[in-house]
This record gives C-alpha cells, sequence and structure tokens, in this order.
C-alpha cells in the first residue's frame, strides 16, 4: 500500500464507503501531514454516522456476540455463587500459595484499566488530536474492567458478606480488621480511581447523549437519554463550562493514572517475600499496565472500526501510534525484567537468586518462558511499519501481549510464593475449574458490559472528532490559499489566519 501525505490519500482512496475503506494515512512526511479523519469529512457525516450506531436496529452480529458473553458472564454467576455457598476450598489456594488466582485476576484487571484514561487525561492535557477517536470506548473499558478488578478481592476471602472489612470501618467488635492490611490501599486506590474515571466518562459523553435524546423516536429512549443528558442545549454557556469542566477532570485523572497500578504494586513491594520485595515494582507495575492497556485498547478497536463501520474515524494512523506506545511500554517492561535479574545476582542473596532462577528453571518454568515470548519477543514486531500498519498482524500481536500481561502476573504472584524458605513447606498451585470459570467468567462481564455500552451509547466522542475535523479544514484552507495565483506566500498564510 503506498504512503500518501494530504490529499492525495482522499484522492486516491477506493470508491468505498467512507466507514469501510482501509486507506494507509501514516505518512511520516513533515510537508503535509495526513489527515485523521478520512471520508466525508463534515460534521453532519460524523453526528449522523456516531448517532446511527446507537439508534439503528440491532444487527445480528451483535446478538452472537452478546449471547456468547453472556453466557461467559453466568458462568462467572455460577462459580461466584458456588464458591460463596461452598467456601474457599473450591479454589487452588493452598498453603504456601495463599494468593491465587483472584488475586492474579485482580492485578491484571487493574492494569487493563490504566490506557482508558492515560488516552483521555494524559493525551488530552498534551493537545495529541488523534485520541478524539478512540478515547471513548477506552474509557469505557476502564469502567468496565475495574468493576472485573473489583469482584476479586470480595470473593478471595471467601466470606463475601464481610466483605466490608476491605473498607476503613470497624466490625461488630469494634475491632479495625484492615488496619494493617494492604488490601486498604487498594481500596483507596482503585475506589478513588473508578470513581474519578466514571465521571470523566460520563462528562464527555454528555454532548453527543443530547445528540440522541434529539434523535430518538420511540418515548423510553427520549426519557432516559434526556436525563443522562442533564438539559444539554449546546449554549456556549455549556460549552464553556463543559471544556472546563473536562479540563479539570483531566488534570485531577493525571496523577491517578501513575498511582493507582503504584499502590496495588506497594501490596508487594512491602512484603519480605523474594521476589515481591523490588522498589522498581512501582514504575514497573505502571508501564505494565500502560502497554498490557494499549493491547486491549487495540482488541477492542481493531473490531469495533470493522463492524460499526468505522474505519474512516479509527485509521491505521490511530492504530499506528497505538503499537508505537505499546513498544516503548514494552520496552520498559523488558528493561524491568533484567533488572530484576541483575539486582537478584548482584545482591549476592542467596534466597533472592533461587527465587528468580526458580522461575525460570522450576515446575513454572513455561508460565515464565510464555511472558517472555509475549511480553518481550512478540512486541519487537512493532519496530516494523509494515507490521505496524497490518491490522490482522497488530490483533495478533495485541492478544498475545494481554496474554503475556496475565501470565506476568501469575509468575510473580504463584512462583513467588509456592516455593519460601523451609524446603519442607513447600508446594504447588494447581488452578481448579472454578478458578478457570471465575477468569472466563470475567472477560464474559467485560465484553457484556462493552457490547451493551457499544448498542446504547456513542462509541466515538463526535464532539471532539468534529473539533479535529474543524482544525483540519482550516489548514487545508491555508494550504489552498497559499497555492492560489497572484498571491504571495507570506501573504495568503496571513490571510488565511
Amino acid at each position: 500500500m503506498t504512503t500518501l501525505a494530504g490529499e492525495e490519500i482522499l484522492e486516491q482512496a477506493p470508491a468505498l464507503p467512507a466507514g469501510l475503506r482501509e486507506v494507509n494515512n501514516t505518512s511520516d512526511d513533515p510537508r503535509a501531514r495526513p489527515p485523521l479523519i478520512l471520508g466525508e469529512r463534515t460534521f453532519t457525516s460524523i453526528t449522523d454516522q456516531v448517532a446511527d450506531l446507537a439508534t439503528r436496529p440491532t444487527r445480528l452480529a451483535w446478538y452472537i456476540g452478546f449471547g456468547f458473553s453472556l453466557s461467559l458472564l453466568g458462568l462467572l454467576g455460577v462459580t461466584v455463587g458456588y464458591l460463596i455457598l461452598t467456601g474457599v476450598g473450591v479454589l487452588g489456594n493452598n498453603i504456601p500459595v495463599a494468593w491465587g488466582f483472584p488475586i492474579v485476576n485482580f492485578v491484571f484487571w487493574v492494569g487493563i484499566g490504566h490506557a482508558g484514561t492515560l488516552i483521555s487525561a494524559i493525551l488530552f492535557l498534551f493537545r495529541q488530536n488523534w485520541r478524539t477517536a478512540i478515547n471513548r470506548f477506552a474509557e469505557a473499558m476502564t469502567i468496565f474492567a475495574v468493576m472485573c478488578a473489583g469482584l476479586f478481592p470480595g470473593v478471595h476471602v471467601g466470606r463475601a458478606w464481610l466483605a466490608y472489612w476491605l473498607f476503613p470501618i470497624p466490625n461488630q467488635m469494634g475491632l479495625w480488621p484492615q488496619a494493617r492490611s494492604p488490601l486498604l490501599w487498594d481500596v483507596f486506590a482503585v475506589g478513588t480511581y473508578a470513581t474519578v474515571s466514571l465521571m470523566f466518562w460520563y462528562m464527555g459523553m454528555i454532548p453527543d447523549i443530547a445528540v440522541l435524546r434529539d434523535r430518538a423516536k420511540d418515548r423510553p429512549r427520549q426519557i432516559i437519554y434526556g436525563i443522562l443528558s442533564l438539559g444539554w442545549t449546546g449554549s456556549s454557556r455549556h460549552w464553556m463550562r463543559f471544556e472546563r469542566a473536562y479540563l479539570l477532570l483531566a488534570a485531577l485523572a493525571t496523577p491517578l493514572v501513575l498511582s493507582v497500578h503504584s499502590v496495588v504494586s506497594f501490596d508487594f513491594a512491602t512484603a519480605q517475600l523474594p521476589g515481591w520485595h523490588s522498589t522498581i515494582f512501582p514504575p514497573y507495575f505502571v508501564a505494565g499496565a500502560i502497554f498490557g492497556g494499549f493491547a486491549m485498547v487495540l482488541v477492542l478497536a481493531i473490531p469495533a472500526r470493522q463492524w460499526f463501520g468505522l474505519k474512516n474515524l479509527i485509521t491505521l494512523r490511530h492504530l499506528e501510534n497505538m503499537a508505537k506506545i505499546m513498544l516503548a511500554t514494552g520496552l520498559m517492561v523488558d528493561y524491568a525484567y533484567g533488572v530484576e535479574f541483575f539486582t537478584s545476582w548482584y545482591s549476592g542473596q542467596p534466597y533472592e537468586q533461587f527465587v528468580i532462577l526458580n522461575r525460570a528453571l522450576g515446575p513454572y518454568a513455561w508460565a515464565f518462558w510464555v511472558m517472555i515470548f509475549c511480553n518481550v519477543v512478540a512486541p519487537q514486531f512493532l519496530w516494523f511499519k509494515k507490521v505496524r500498519t497490518n491490522v490482522w498482524l497488530l490483533f495478533i500481536i495485541a492478544n498475545l501481549c494481554n496474554a503475556g500481561m496475565w501470565f506476568e502476573r501469575f509468575v510473580i504472584i504463584i512462583t513467588s510464593l509456592h516455593r519460601d524458605f523451609v524446603p519442607g513447606s513447600w508446594g504447588m498451585f494447581y488452578p481448579t475449574w472454578v478458578d478457570l470459570g471465575m477468569l472466563a467468567g470475567s472477560f464474559g462481564l467485560f465484553f457484556t458490559m462493552f457490547l451493551l455500552f457499544c448498542r446504547f451509547l456513542p462509541v466515538v466522542a463526535a464532539s471532539e472528532v468534529k473539533a479535529v475535523l474543524a482544525q483540519e479544514q482550516h489548514r487545508e484552507h491555508r494550504q489552498h490559499a497559499a497555492k492560489a495565483p497572484g498571491l504571495q506566500p507570506g501573504e495568503a498564510a496571513g490571510a488565511g489566519v
């Protein structure tokens, strides 16, 4: 596929519907910036395209995907119900592996939720316009991932009716069960992150929900969208308040992106256990969370742009930019892996050295090398532009990276616990069908919520995309003026401004 720049991309694009074209707009030519939005580039067409996804009749493909996700969600309900009625003995947890699949899944899902707020907040503050087409469902991904993560600490304790012990409140005897537990840190970190992310996601949707309210044809939708739009009229006063509040929430959410997974990493770093007691964990966990989060955004964006006809809004340039961020954060993760091996060797501590060697050569070596392949080897293909612009290869690599991040959590938690200081207390961890069912069921919860979001709420931030379109049209106007005969370039540029 020939790489073009500027208007040549649109002129030589195939004569297909705007949302179905696959046009390469990843040119790196500094003389002509390629457009972020392809096809019929008008405010009306963008509004129609985004609103049509939530107002048109439901398609068969959506029902098939929703039915499969709902079946996995039912499996989650069965396994959680069985765990509560029977007890934690149905899990593979034992001594010494007291933290099993529930905590592995918890840390994994918290990490997945990182990319959404990073795309929304940090890239917004840095004025990265390419975020506008993907930030909406990335923010939704954050909310649903945090929902999945919040499930596991409650079921991990076994007695779910005592889950309020996770909060800083005394029990019926006036004692504080979690006064010295690191789980209390997670309650504050994840709870604050979920609250701010939910507010940020919802506030950004208000203008687009008002469009759905005005276009709704049945009374129930008019009422529901009318309530959710909070009386939005699109007046200049509303836009002024909206933009100011959005900026403040972005500034508030930015430190949360860097802090929430650092707090989760403290659960391990403050322990005395070899393999956990490491000061590199906070930045290491944050980089890994962004790496895995962007991989999940790609896993969601690539099918969404195909099934919903969004190739003119979510273009190859968006996918390539996300691939570049994955490559950068993946290299940070690879560096952290190397530092772990170096510090264990340099420390001269036999316990630290044994944990690292046990990960690579012990009974769970298969999990370690799967992690290395998925997180170290697979992302290296992203150095090549042909791979970054190949949708199918990008989708495969993103799925491998997600699998690698789950195995990373498995390696950190399980292999550090199953062989401790005393060989007489060593033991193996084997997941039961309840463990595997809860893992699969968490994906069912995630994809069920995501499909409901795609069906009833605006998937793309139309108002933000139209702001980018206005900037592109202004730039094109200046380029046309500069080419006009009889004018000097400086005069034409001044007239365009």
